[in-house]
């Protein structure tokens, strides 16, 4: 009984190291470190290469994180006001007030943090969030609110996916932080933006662009 014992351990112990030796093998061949097998998320480079900062290490990949978050509150935050005011579904009201709460408090935090860390911020929407800002001005009635479901669902899904690479990846403090403060906003909104019942999920593929 005990040699059918040892042997079975035996098995499950061999099963074991070559499972190990499989997850690393992709690991070794992106340079030997278990974050590099996640690829990190494409972002522009502002040349600056990593910086040293009392929070950690900045990438460039940090500080266009950073930039990004900005950006997001510069075009929400307006438009979270305008389905406040425009909204005749009681859920498009909502998700225009969830906007504006959520996208204040973290355009407060990305201020800070781009002081602390000395980055650069936008002040103005990027052309085209000020195009997609120009299509629901321009949209009346019914057509208002599926183009603001449509945009702002599209855009808060692509950003959701690179909070979490830049919080699973930074090895800055403050930049984990904010990342992590991101996510719960980010995630809040795609879920008051669905509770509309007016997403169509396969207008998300991103071989799929909003309206120009």
């Amino acid at each position: 009984m005990a040699t059918r014992y040892t042997i079975g351990s035996g098995v499950v112990i061999t099963a074991l190291a070559l499972t190990l030796i499989a997850l690393l093998i992709p690991v070794d061949r992106f340079g030997g470190t278990a974050s590099a097998a996640v690829a990190a998320p494409a972002g522009d480079d502002d040349g600056l290469g990593t910086m040293s900062t009392a929070y950690g290490p900045l990438t460039a990949v940090d500080r266009d994180f950073i930039r990004k978050v900005r950006l997001a509150g510069l075009w929400e935050l307006p438009a979270g006001r305008q389905a406040q005011q425009r909204g005749t579904r009681p859920p498009i009201r909502t998700a225009g007030d969830h906007l504006v709460d959520g996208h204040t408090k973290l355009d407060r935090e990305v201020i800070q943090v781009g002081q602390a860390l000395g980055v650069d911020l936008p002040n103005q929407p990027s052309a085209q969030q000020q195009e997609w800002l120009s299509q629901m001005t321009r949209a009346k009635g019914d057509e208002y609110e599926r183009l603001f479901i449509k945009l702002l669902r599209r855009a808060h899904g692509k950003v959701f996916a690179l909070v979490a690479v830049v919080r699973a990846q930074t090895r800055n403090s403050m930049v984990r932080a904010l990342a992590t403060s991101a996510n719960t906003t980010v995630l809040d909104h795609i879920t008051v933006l669905e509770d509309s019942g007016l997403v169509d999920f396969d207008s998300l593929s991103d071989n799929v662009q909003p309206t120009k």
